[in-house]
């Protein structure tokens, strides 16, 4: 499972388990689940576009 998808399977209402606990249990680190993602900028949009399509060719 990627870190995205178990990422997501966090419960932050859950109050049986604490954040530090869940992150534990599912394998990620605590920083990823505050710190929000960075937006891609152009420059690494266009790449990995053509990347894409070199790899579909």
């Amino acid at each position: 499972m990627s870190t995205p998808d178990r990422r997501g399977m966090l419960d932050r209402a859950d109050m049986a388990l604490s954040i530090r606990r869940q992150c534990m249990l599912l394998g990620i680190a605590r920083s990823g689940v505050y710190r929000p993602p960075r937006p891609a900028n152009d420059n690494d949009l266009a790449l990995k576009r053509r990347i894409d399509e070199l790899f579909t060719a």
